[in-house]
């Protein structure tokens, strides 16, 4: 009788192991690099939100009457679903006299969320020319 040749069944297992070790592996790495990738599409639109908010409130007149200082967002930016924006003004005291006024610069801070989660806080100066 002639002994046949073939793969064991221990053979069979480890090749299976192995490729199954290989796959996991994988779809862990992908899974991995698209959550990567959605949140650097996240901070890439928050950063663009922030530039335009930004931009729009320092050419928006002065506000030297409300303590503290209130502007608005731009109307014509077009925010993405899911997406909030928030805008805070400071008064600053740059000459330290301590008065109620801000000596014509303020601090502009811009927060921008996704889904509730804060992505972005992006802050710049207002000066009153």
């Amino acid at each position: 009788m002639e002994r046949q040749r073939g793969y064991s069944l221990v053979e069979v297992l480890i090749a299976l192991a192995l490729i199954g070790i290989v796959v996991v592996a994988f779809l862990s790495a992908l899974a991995t690099s698209s959550r990567a990738l959605i949140l650097a599409d996240e901070r890439t639109t928050a950063e663009s939100i922030a530039r335009s908010e930004i931009e729009y409130v320092k050419k928006s007149a002065y506000d030297a009457a409300n303590n503290p200082p209130q502007y608005s967002r731009d109307p014509s930016l077009d925010i993405p679903s899911g997406y909030e924006v928030k805008i805070t003004a400071q008064r600053l005291d740059p000459e330290g006299d301590g008065a109620a006024d801000d000596d014509g610069i303020q601090r502009i801070t811009v927060e921008v969320r996704h889904q509730g989660r804060l992505v972005l806080a992006s802050s710049d100066y207002k000066v009153n020319r």
